[in-house]
């Protein structure tokens, strides 16, 4: 589990394919402090392992079906790419639940450079369009942020100052994928609210050919 406050901007080193999956090496610097194989770290907000670190760089694999769902099959060398280590028990929860796991890929319909602020528009799959809300919590490549405004394929975000130069924003260009996660909560309402017990076999019509 994340929080969606980046730690730090890492740059990939190397990208391989291993099998039907890709093996990535991202240089860091802040999250070598205490990271170690076989941990969650969020990159570009999907929760990866790392399964080998040397020096300040560290290794994950990505899997087909990962690669499938988010955009890091889109990452190549020399790309860099938010990075934070998964969220301690003792730790403040600054931004929201983030737990790394992405839930559509959106894209990047335009950015506006206020005086205090750059305003995004990213365009989304219409049917997720349930989880998000006006004032809620969303995660784009891994950032927390709230939502200003929302469409039922579209939603705006504000970006301040710090948070735009502190993470990938800073090179966002608009027409680029971006991996979106809906905030958890709202997923679990809409799964209980919509949610449909199986049918007991045990009728009266049953009941009666056991004998009762």
């Amino acid at each position: 589990m994340f929080t969606g406050l980046i730690e730090e901007i890492g740059l990939v080193q190397k990208k391989m394919t291993v099998g039907d999956g890709l093996r990535f090496s991202v240089k860091a610097d802040a999250v070598m402090n205490s990271i170690a194989v076989g941990d969650s770290i969020s990159v570009n907000g999907v929760c990866q392992t790392v399964v080998e670190i040397r020096d300040n760089v560290f290794s994950f694999d990505t899997v087909e079906e990962t690669i499938k769902k988010t955009t890091l099959g889109e990452i190549e060398t020399n790309t860099s790419v938010n990075l934070e280590r998964a969220l301690k028990a003792d730790s403040r929860l600054g931004g929201h639940f983030v737990l790394g796991h992405v839930d559509c890929v959106g894209r990047v319909k335009s950015i506006t450079h206020l005086s205090g602020s750059s305003e995004v528009v990213v365009s989304y799959p219409a049917e997720y369009a349930k989880f998000i809300i006006p004032i809620g919590s969303i995660a784009v490549d891994g950032v927390s942020l709230t939502v200003a405004d929302v469409t039922d394929n579209s939603f705006k975000v504000a970006v301040i100052p710090h948070t735009w130069k502190s993470t990938v924003f800073g090179m966002m260009k608009v027409g680029q994928h971006v991996n979106l996660e809906f905030d958890v909560l709202g997923k679990y309402v809409d799964r209980i609210m919509n949610f449909k017990s199986p049918q007991s076999k045990i009728t009266e019509a049953w009941l009666r050919e056991q004998g009762f």
